[in-house]
């Protein structure tokens, strides 16, 4: 039987952008602890590694001599919840999917193309939004922040998906917006294909990639190429 080609997807930045409805939910907490709130062009940059980081980094980056109340477990551990209870009521206000994406993962799906998701977001707030946003049923697995004992910039986040849809890495293709999907994938020898004016600091001339991309628009000509 020929091997089936697999597509590994990133979430936030990558299928929706989910910055506004996580701006509410930070500023909500930010407001509740008493710390500075952020804009959605604010958000961008500190999405990527799960809750409790974006927190962390959010408060890092505008007090450093607050951080350390962060560094309590039970103070960080009270923020990331009431953080994941707001997001989780408001998951849907305001996000959207990226421009072209409904129509590549039907064309993908008609290409018999196996898709799975690899986020740091959790696993039950991804899968609910994945639902909510309409494009669920397109994908075979959904791997978020707590699925594994590890995550992205790890690369077994990519290849433990790849092993359980009975794949091939070299017939797979991560599609992200950061350095956390990309470097999981450089070190798990995976074709990164990198949307510009993702969830992160960095610059794109800072990140790995193999193709750049605006939006999903075109992409499947980027794909074909690997298909033989």
């Amino acid at each position: 039987m020929k091997q089936k080609f697999t597509i590994l997807f990133d979430l936030d930045g990558t299928l929706v952008d989910t910055a506004p409805d996580l701006m509410g939910a930070h500023n909500h907490v930010m407001k509740k602890f008493g710390y500075p709130t952020k804009s959605t062009r604010q958000i961008r940059s500190l999405v990527g590694q799960g809750a409790g980081a974006m927190l962390g980094r959010s408060i890092w980056g505008q007090a450093k001599k607050e951080f350390g109340k962060v560094q309590d477990e039970k103070v960080k551990k009270e923020m990331v919840k009431d953080f994941v209870d707001f997001y989780g009521k408001n998951i849907l206000n305001e996000s959207t999917l990226i421009n072209g994406v409904k129509e590549f993962l039907i064309w993908a799906k008609e290409k018999n193309i196996s898709m799975a998701v690899c986020t740091n977001k959790q696993e039950h707030l991804a899968i609910d939004l994945l639902k909510k946003i309409g494009i669920y049923n397109f994908f075979e697995y959904v791997a978020g922040h707590n699925t594994f004992d590890y995550c992205k910039p790890d690369p077994r986040h990519l290849t433990s998906v790849v092993e359980i849809l009975d794949g091939d890495l070299k017939k797979t293709i991560m599609i992200g917006d950061s350095e956390a999907d990309a470097d999981a994938a450089k070190n798990a020898g995976i074709t990164v294909i990198l949307l510009e004016d993702g969830y992160t600091e960095k610059k794109v001339s800072e990140i790995y990639y193999d193709h750049l991309i605006k939006d999903f628009i075109g992409v499947e000509k980027i794909v074909q190429s690997y298909l033989s």
